[in-house]
């Protein structure tokens, strides 16, 4: 069964970006640039980021199209070591996602880094799974981060494992401006 263009915009799929290489949140920034240049409108909420990064400025000059939130914090997160106000970070980004997610403003809506708030125990797998069970069917729905969980790629319409190869950091090289950050 074919189906037409215009059906197939509307459908909204759910999209999981994971895997422990680079790229996951690269290539959802890449699918909001292409989004925008269509017209179509994409909100980005970011898990476990509270920092300035370069994206954040090119992201910007995307207005109206693109908009972007965080619901971190500007510190580094390490499993079973999750700071309580990082938490309710993420439970009040959870909240913040839902709503927007049912707004009808969007047409994609990018939740980065929302896997490994799970793994993290910042928010609970059944939290997630909800939220893409009950997603509305026109909004298209990106899931990033490493570790996700078996019950959202079961659920997901597109899953990508980005596998680590060769990272500079092995080398001592840390993240750059303008490339990794």
């Amino acid at each position: 069964m074919r189906i037409e263009a215009n059906e197939q915009r509307r459908m909204g799929l759910v999209e999981v970006y994971t895997g422990d290489g680079k790229g996951k949140t690269t290539a959802a920034l890449g699918l909001a640039l292409r989004a925008a240049g269509r017209g179509l409108r994409t909100y980005i909420g970011q898990f476990l980021k509270g920092s300035h990064c370069g994206e954040l400025d090119s992201i910007a000059k995307l207005a109206p199209f693109v908009t972007v939130e965080q619901y971190g914090l500007d510190q580094f997160v390490r499993a079973g070591d999750v700071p309580l106000d990082q938490k309710v970070a993420a439970r009040a980004g959870l909240a913040r996602a839902r709503q927007v997610l049912f707004s009808g403003e969007y047409d994609i809506v990018v939740l980065d880094e929302v896997t490994l708030s799970v793994c993290f125990g910042l928010l609970s797998e059944a939290e997630l799974v909800e939220l893409v069970d009950l997603k509305p069917a026109g909004v298209e729905l990106i899931l990033t981060g490493r570790l996700a969980p078996q019950s959202i790629i079961d659920r997901a319409d597109l899953v990508t494992d980005m596998r680590q190869v060769r990272h500079p950091y092995e080398r001592g090289i840390q993240a750059r401006i303008g490339i990794e950050y």
